[in-house]
């Protein structure tokens, strides 16, 4: 049924622009286009005059000059009001306000007065020009702030970006984000090509942030066109190279700490009928991802990016563009000072084991044709493609035996490998109508999802799966041993159900994949009289068809959203949802104020990432004793949200506008991923029902004599309610509501950017403060519980500490654990009890109302940088110095999160970046 509807649909659209033609090009997307004729009072044409257009906010600005015939045109600007401006000699300026919504070209006519000859004029906004009349919250971003914003993550770059500049944002490890309080429900729609799989680092490649000219990130209501996870939309606007008939570009290389080498190339050049934009990339570096320990140790790793942007108009009214990007990733798997083995032999041959070294590759490649067609002045057909593909392999050790402890939930050793594929291909059509108070558009997506999961593992750990006990009760290591009816005979316990002492009872299955055995235990449950790896194969095919339509009309100072959207999921489970969305905007001219709310009804799609196995995989009897799961057979369904914006925008004066949003969402069969041991593998998880909420604030201070600022500002308060489904790793046993790790209390990102003169240097700089996110690890809740729970070395990280009885403090260290008790170094009745890093909550521990969390943060990031170091005309050349960490914080992302693991912010580091401009 998805299949014959999709094609349909294509059919019947494709007929109507076929029949039908305009006399203007069209653009795509996330951007549309502005275009006109400067005449003067007698209808005469005015060549050469100068426009510009510009939103103050965002600091986007662009200039052109008229043609011959009086004509001119801005490709390629990204859905906003701009305010603009045409001078020339002889004639008065003229300024203007010009909304751009909608693909649907975007016509105006202009007659200029005689008045003072004027050359230029100053492009400076008044207060109604910051605000905009859009019933969804929204953050808009230009190159004017990604151009110079200082960074964490070079390899994350659009993550970084994403979490500083939008609020709402919760900061995590190794480029994910927890947008308004949901992990990883977000989306990009990079040119209209929607992409809802994750982008961080350890489960794909993202775009490169070189490609990008502009992006919104939509935290409000989200319109009908956009489903499946909607908690942020990301809408990119890609660079182009139409129209850029003189090739330009820069060359750039860089260098900073960590022996990190980076280097690249941005080109754009064609013409008026078309136009080629590709960016290149890549980087190395010794600390690739965030790593478990302060230091980073075993964390090698690399990146190369390729973009290519292909416009071709073929007609006036028909255009063809097409992305590509080809991206590959190798890194390693940081190592915790236990996974080092230091003492640690061999179960097997007795010979010390090596590091472990476990790594990971992805290889990505998307390729997304589209056309467009011109119905008329008012209309616009559009008809694309794509196929995007990610390829995820992770590879073990070299020998089995050193990959580390913790690898299975409890702290067993495991070795395991992965190779998994995501492929989606799809279809979307649309048609956009733009006339008088209305912007229409109807469309349809289809996409076919293609999971391929092979997953092995074998057990590491002789005690793990020991077919006897010592007379103390504890498993016997002893690896000639493979029967519990060995053990009488030498002097032991059967590990058996039947004996009240067995904590963990003998399973034979699992005998097979007990690599520490050279023989696998004496019984009909292996098929073969060797010790192997576990297989795990699934296969799974997801179709989706997405139906929308939506209309925002504009009466007066009043603006109205109002669309439907019908999804149909046919994957592991089927789902379908009929889902409302509307919202209202109204503009209180006298006080420069717009009030907004809205209401949206979301399906959200299940993670395809590892999928098959957290829904399927629980179902297997080896997993489920490896590592539990037996409550958790059901596949994971659909999520059903709703979902309440309410907020305003406040301009005062000129120079600054404040935005904010108040933000409630319910959401039943809400989604988080979780880790599998101390490994970048992770698996989809959902929970019963979350509750979100929260405020959020963006505070933007537009260009005032070369000082720009811009704060972001929230508190979101996330939810969750057993019970658990799917997951490997992480299991929540308890009935009551908890706050999962992505709540948070409060963060902020304050960025300021200052150049008094173009001709000198320029200086930028970010503050950003995290109050910490839950550490879900259920051993964390007191003092007592953590220090017999953590290691050395794990205490040492952490920062554990004690004062005694008798008023001396002790620090934990890799060879002194603490611990509290008659005896012990802590004593049985320490007076102060803590950790440098977390806050661990205590008597007073809640999991709902006080957990335990990472500590508060204050991160200081700051660059400075020349644009034009020898005042060049064509070719010049630039210098920037960053800094990341101004103060060396050490601070954590989180710790033992059952969701996340350990992470450390980065510390200080440098970079220094030179590029070339012609």
């Amino acid at each position: 049924m998805l299949k014959h509807l999709s094609i349909s649909l294509v059919f019947v659209l494709g007929l109507v622009a076929l029949f039908t033609a305009g006399p203007a090009k069209a653009q795509l997307g996330n951007a549309g286009s502005i275009e006109g004729v400067v005449k003067d009072s007698s209808g005469g044409v005015v060549p050469g005059a100068k426009v510009e257009i510009s939103y103050a906010v965002s600091g986007y600005q662009r200039e052109t000059t008229t043609g011959s015939d009086g004509s001119f045109r801005f490709s390629n600007v990204p859905f906003n009001t701009y305010h603009l401006v045409v001078t020339t000699s002889g004639f008065a300026p003229y300024t203007q306000d010009v909304d751009v919504r909608s693909s649907v070209p975007t016509g105006i006519q202009i007659a200029l007065k005689l008045g003072t000859a004027a050359t230029s004029i100053t492009v400076e906004a008044n207060g109604g020009d910051l605000l905009e009349k859009d019933p969804s919250f929204h953050t808009d971003v230009d190159t004017g702030l990604t151009d110079r914003m200082p960074l964490e993550s070079q390899s994350s770059s659009v993550s970084s970006l994403v979490t500083l500049a939008t609020p709402g944002v919760v900061a995590d490890s190794n480029g994910l984000f927890h947008g308004l309080g949901d992990h990883a429900e977000n989306s990009f729609s990079v040119d209209g090509q929607p992409i809802t799989d994750q982008q961080s680092k350890v489960f794909s490649n993202q775009i490169p942030l070189d490609s990008i000219q502009s992006l919104e990130a939509v935290s409000g209501g989200p319109p009908a066109e956009y489903g499946g996870k909607t908690s942020l939309v990301i809408k990119v606007t890609t660079q182009s190279g139409l129209g850029v008939t003189k090739p330009k570009g820069t060359v750039y290389t860089s260098y900073g700490s960590f022996g990190s080498v980076g280097g690249g190339f941005r080109l754009a050049f064609g013409g008026q009928k078309w136009g080629n934009f590709i960016a290149a990339n890549g980087l190395n570096s010794s600390r690739f991802l965030d790593p478990p320990e302060l230091h980073a140790i075993h964390d090698k790793g690399n990146e190369e990016n390729l973009f290519d942007r292909v416009d071709y108009n073929v007609t006036s009214a028909d255009s063809i563009h097409t992305n590509f990007q080809y991206t590959r990733s190798w890194f390693q798997t940081p190592n915790t000072i236990d996974n080092l083995n230091i003492g640690v032999n061999d179960p097997l041959t007795g010979a010390p084991l090596p590091v472990q070294d476990q790594r990971a590759q992805i290889k990505t490649f998307n390729i997304a044709p589209v056309w467009t067609r011109l119905i008329s002045t008012t209309t616009l057909f559009t008809l694309g493609g794509f196929v995007r593909q990610d390829r995820f392999n992770y590879y073990p050790s070299g020998n089995a035996f050193a990959d580390g402890t913790g690898v299975i939930p409890g702290g067993s050793s495991a070795t395991l490998n992965q190779q998994r594929k995501l492929t989606n291909a799809g279809l979307r059509t649309d048609v956009s109508y733009v006339k008088g108070k209305h912007n229409v558009k109807a469309g349809a997506v289809f996409q076919h999802t293609f999971l391929t999961e092979n997953f092995n593992f074998g057990i590491t750990d002789p005690v793990f799966n020991s077919p006897c006990l010592d007379a103390n009760n504890n498993p016997v290591p002893d690896i000639t041993l493979n029967d519990p009816n060995q053990c009488p005979g030498r002097g032991f316990q059967q590990n058996v159900a039947a004996n009240p002492n067995a904590a963990v009872p003998f399973v034979p299955i699992l005998g097979c994949f007990d690599l520490t055995r050279a023989t696998p235990s004496l019984n009909d449950a292996c098929s073969g009289t060797q010790s192997t790896l576990f297989p795990f194969r699934g296969r799974a095919d997801i179709k989706e068809l997405a139906l929308y339509l939506q209309d925002t009309i504009s009466v007066g100072n009043w603006a109205f959203n109002v669309g439907f959207r019908e999804d149909l999921y046919r994957g592991i489970v089927h789902d379908s949802q009929p889902q409302p969305r509307v919202g209202l905007a109204y503009n209180v001219k006298k006080t420069n104020s717009v009030l907004r709310v809205s209401y949206s009804r979301i399906l959200e799609t299940p993670f395809n990432e590892n999928l098959i196995l957290a829904s399927l995989g629980a179902s297997n009897p080896v997993i489920v004793d490896v590592i539990g799961g037996a409550s958790l057979q059901q596949p994971i369904r659909s999520g059903q949200r709703n979902q309440f914006n309410a907020g305003f925008q406040q301009a005062f004066g000129k120079h600054v506008v404040v935005d904010a949003d108040y933000l409630w969402k319910y959401t039943h069969n809400a989604y988080d991923f979780s880790a599998f041991g101390n490994t970048p593998i992770f698996f989809p998880i959902a929970w019963k029902n979350s509750k979100i909420d929260g405020p959020s604030v963006r505070v933007s201070m537009p260009n005032f004599h070369g000082f720009t600022a811009l704060a972001v500002l929230a508190h979101v308060r996330a939810r969750y309610f057993p019970p658990q489904i799917g997951g490997l790793g992480a299991s929540i046993t308890g009935g009551e509501v908890f706050r999962i790790d992505h709540d948070q209390a409060f963060n902020q990102t304050t960025h300021f950017q200052y150049q008094p003169w173009k001709t000198l240097p320029w200086i930028a700089m970010n503050w950003r403060y995290d109050s910490g996110l839950v550490a879900s690890n259920p051993n964390l809740d007191n003092f007592v519980d953590a220090s017999g729970f953590l290691d050395a070395a794990q205490q040492t990280a952490v920062g554990l500490f004690c004062v005694d009885a008798g008023g001396v403090m002790h620090s934990a260290s890799l060879t002194q654990a603490l611990a509290v008790g008659a005896g012990t170094i802590c004593g049985a009745n320490p007076t102060t009890t803590g950790a440098k890093l977390i806050n661990i909550a205590g008597a007073t521990f809640d999991v709902d109302h006080n957990p335990t969390r990472v500590k508060p943060r204050n991160l200081f990031d700051a660059s400075v940088g020349d644009d034009d170091l020898f005042h060049g005309d064509h070719y010049k050349w630039s210098l920037r110095f960053t800094v990341i960490n101004l103060t060396n914080k050490t601070a954590l992302y989180n710790f033992l999160s059952t969701f996340s693991g350990t992470h450390f912010v980065t510390p200080r580091t440098y970079t220094a970046e030179l590029g070339f401009h012609f």
